[in-house]
């Protein structure tokens, strides 16, 4: 887990400009939710976020312009706190000169935004919530598979990152290998990445540590993907029983996203990459409605009622 996020990092990945307290983005950021401060500008302080970022709008603003000078400097200069980060003027708008002079007094940055306020909001909650999401690292190796985040699990030396490699001369994306780092975008949306010091980097029994990037080039990685499917490969044995039909409907709970998974069993001679491959793309098309296994239930009861018929007939 991220502990914070500098107002910097914000300003470069969310495109914002900085309009005063250049010398102050290094101030952190310790929540990625966004407070508008209305009741603030009427006065009222009693319940004020101040650890959140400040955004001021075109509603604000205005707001602001109906108020006497003394009571914007009055409630521009308590809106400036120690644990305030930034302050963000969405549209353009020109920032309040009574905030700027109370954002310099206290060392806080003031930012612009092109954006409406909404857009803004949304922009930097997406940013903020992904880098300081709760995060579980995972054993396993996530590929990205024509559009569908797998991650593979299994048994160490099971085979998992010589099937990826596989995967990844067949044309799909390398995410992450061995260890996964894990957050719940939202209550639908599970996201994995690698932890930097493996980045673009697989370890393979015999070889050692590969670069995929090098070998394979920029277009065989990605920094990060959603965890769309879960396949578990598990060492065949005689005495254990695999779905044949895929009906089976197992799923796997990370971070209370519950995610799709099969156990494929590895046997000498499979070829596990074309079998997750496959595995994958039914998977897609499974999402898209189409279902195999209603296909194979709905022939094989067309055929028992044709026999069916057929015996009625000639016992007729």
């Amino acid at each position: 887990m991220v502990d914070s996020v500098s107002v910097e990092t914000l300003v470069k990945n969310v495109r914002l400009k900085v309009l005063q307290g250049a010398e102050y983005l290094q101030r952190p950021i310790l929540t990625p939710e966004i407070s508008r401060p209305a009741l603030e500008l009427a006065g009222y302080f009693t319940h004020y976020p101040q650890e959140r970022i400040q955004m001021l709008g075109i509603t604000e603003t205005s707001f602001a312009k109906d108020l006497t000078e003394e009571q914007r400097t009055e409630y521009m200069s308590k809106m400036c706190t120690p644990q305030t980060p930034c302050f963000v003027i969405s549209t353009n708008l020109p920032a309040p000169k009574e905030l700027l002079r109370a954002a310099k007094e206290h060392h806080i940055p003031v930012l612009g935004s092109p954006h409406t306020s909404s857009k803004a909001i949304s922009y930097m909650t997406s940013f903020l919530t992904r880098q300081l999401a709760d995060r579980e690292s995972i054993h396993g190796v996530l590929v990205d598979i024509n559009g569908v985040g797998v991650l593979i699990t299994g048994d160490s030396g099971v085979g998992k990152s010589e099937t990826a490699l596989e995967l990844v001369r067949r044309g799909h994306r390398l995410v992450a290998d061995d260890r996964v780092e894990v957050y719940a975008f939202d209550e639908q949306t599970l996201v994995g990445q690698a932890p930097k010091i493996l980045n673009h980097l697989m370890e393979i029994r015999g070889i050692g540590i590969i670069n995929v990037m090098t070998l394979y080039g920029t277009a065989a990685v990605m920094p990060s993907d959603n965890i769309d499917f879960i396949v578990h490969l598990e060492t065949w044995t005689p005495d254990v029983q695999f779905d044949r039909l895929g009906d089976r409907g197992d799923t796997r709970e990370i971070r209370g996203v519950r995610v799709p998974q099969v156990s494929i069993p590895v046997k000498t001679g499979r070829n596990l990459a074309i079998i997750i491959e496959s595995a994958a793309m039914n998977f897609r098309a499974e999402s898209m409605g189409y279902d195999a296994t209603k296909t194979f239930d709905d022939n094989l009861n067309h055929l028992i009622k044709e026999n069916s018929a057929k015996d009625s007939r000639k016992h007729d």
